[in-house]
């Protein structure tokens, strides 16, 4: 909203990443320098970055995604606190059998040290919401972004690790998104298999040539290339929208 931008389709990268890919003719035009600027402007946590507190990798979908994140003993370390608070913690980690309960444990640390008047150590008394901002804010990748020549991942393309199908994000069903649910190579062969194998049961007998439907259509991957048609359908509404704004201004003079 900030930067005027419009048209923005956003893809699951088929592991734990999210592309956005924009498309305004405008944004499309930019230097570096103004891409560069851009996702300047929109990171708020910065990785690697002088004074940055970020001493953890970003957590892995496959691990529990936020919580997955909590192995000890580094979390101990996401505060930075001094060691009379550092080394409790990393001394009682390794008890919890899970991240919800280090999670919970960490929290707990905090709002004994907040109640007692002691989180001036801590930071200004935020420091459960500061860990949870680290890990959950989004992570961009500057490169990518305002390198013109970058090598880019096209949507649907297959992720060669997971061999997840790069699927375009519906918006409004957002909350209902599965990254482990999407489609993948495997799965889409087996599909198209079974769908070729009824279709040649039901010709059986027929005379007339039916129409054939497009393989994609039989498969799981149909709702994400629907989604996609509709973003590409909106831009070139706006396209057309926009000359026809642009002839009638010509044809004012």
């Amino acid at each position: 909203e900030d930067l005027g931008v419009q048209h923005r389709l956003w893809v699951y990268s088929g592991r734990r990443g999210v592309h956005c890919w924009v498309c305004d003719d405008a944004v499309r035009k930019w230097s570096p320098a103004l891409r560069a600027a851009a996702v300047e402007y929109l990171s708020l946590v910065k990785v690697g970055a002088r004074g940055a507190r970020n001493p953890l990798p970003p957590p892995d979908p496959s691990e529990g995604g936020f919580m997955g994140a909590w192995a000890p003993p580094d979390p101990a370390e996401a505060l930075t606190p001094p060691a009379q608070y550092r080394e409790p913690l990393q001394a009682e980690f390794p008890k919890k059998k899970d991240s919800v309960q280090r999670w919970e444990l960490l929290r707990g640390r905090v709002e004994r040290t907040r109640a007692s008047g002691r989180g001036v150590a801590l930071g200004p008394c935020y420091a459960d919401w500061e860990v949870m901002l680290q890990f959950c804010f989004p992570r961009l990748d500057i490169n990518v972004s305002k390198g013109l020549g970058h090598l880019l991942k096209s949507p649907f393309s297959v992720h060669p690790k997971t061999g997840r199908v790069s699927v375009p994000l519906d918006l409004q069903r957002l909350d209902q998104f599965d990254p482990f649910a999407v489609p993948t190579i495997t799965s889409l062969c087996h599909e198209l298999d079974t769908a070729g194998s009824d279709g040649e049961q039901e010709d059986v007998g027929e005379t007339e040539p039916k129409r054939r439907a497009r393989d994609y259509k039989k498969t799981s991957l149909a709702p994400y290339v629907r989604v996609f048609e509709q973003f590409v359908e909106g831009m070139e509404s706006a396209r057309r929208g926009e000359r026809i704004r642009r002839s009638d201004l010509q044809g004012d003079f």
